[in-house]
C-alpha cells in the first residue's frame, strides 16, 4: 500500500472525507455487533467512523498506514491510533466487529488473501467483518493511488483461503455528493468458529 500519497494529501483527504455520512452503512453494520462490544477501524483514515463508533459506546480501536492521517484521526477521536497496516496489525484484544470501509482497495490484490487472514486472526469466532471496494474486477492506479477493484466473484477469490465467508453484499453509489456515479461493492464477512 502507498501511504506517501495520504502523507503528502493528509490536509485535503481528510477535509474531503471526514464529514461524508454513512449512516446507511452504519446502520447494516452495527446491529450485527454486540452493543458496546469492541471494533476494530482498519485503515481509519480521517478518524470519521471510529468518532461515531464511539459516540454510539462502543469500543475503537483504529490503525491506518499513514502518519499524518493517524494523528489527525488521533486528534479526532481523542484515542491513540496505532500506525500499522492490514498484514501485520494485532489487537490487543479479539474485536465483535472489524470496520475496512474504503481501505482494503489499496492494498495490492496479490497481498489482500494474507491482509484479510491477518484482519480474521484478529476478530472473534462469529464476528464480522464490513469492506467496501470501487465496483469491478482489476487493478488501477490513478493520481499516485493504487485501487484493487472487486466484484462480488473477485471477492470471493480474495477470501478463499481464510476463515472469512461472505454473509451479505450489496451495490452502492459514492456516498460523496461529487461522486455518485461510482459504484461500490459493500460485504459482510463472517468469521467461522
Amino acid at each position: 500500500m502507498k501511504t506517501n500519497f495520504y502523507n503528502v494529501n493528509a490536509e485535503s483527504f481528510y477535509n474531503d472525507t471526514v464529514g461524508v455520512d454513512l449512516s446507511p452503512l452504519y446502520d447494516i453494520f452495527l446491529p450485527l455487533l454486540t452493543p458496546n462490544g469492541h471494533i476494530i477501524d482498519a485503515g481509519c483514515g480521517s478518524g470519521r467512523d471510529s468518532l461515531y463508533f464511539l459516540q454510539q459506546g462502543f469500543d475503537v480501536s483504529a490503525f491506518d498506514a499513514s502518519e499524518e492521517l493517524v494523528a489527525k484521526a488521533s486528534a479526532l477521536t481523542g484515542i491513540d491510533v496505532a500506525l500499522n497496516t492490514f498484514e501485520h496489525y494485532k489487537a490487543a484484544r479479539l474485536a465483535d466487529g472489524i470496520w475496512a470501509c474504503a481501505s482494503l482497495l489499496h492494498v495490492a490484490s496479490g497481498l489482500l488473501p494474507a491482509a484479510l487472514t491477518n484482519l480474521a486472526e484478529n476478530l472473534k469466532p462469529g464476528g464480522y467483518l464490513y469492506c467496501s471496494f470501487k465496483y469491478g474486477n482489476d487493478d488501477v492506479e490513478r493520481g499516485g493511488r493504487y485501487f484493487t477493484n472487486a466484484d462480488e466473484t473477485r471477492l470471493n477469490l480474495f477470501i478463499k483461503d481464510t476463515r472469512l465467508t461472505v454473509v451479505k453484499t450489496w451495490i452502492t453509489g459514492d456516498a460523496r455528493p461529487d461522486r455518485q456515479d461510482e459504484k461500490w461493492l459493500n460485504a459482510i464477512l463472517i468469521k467461522g468458529n
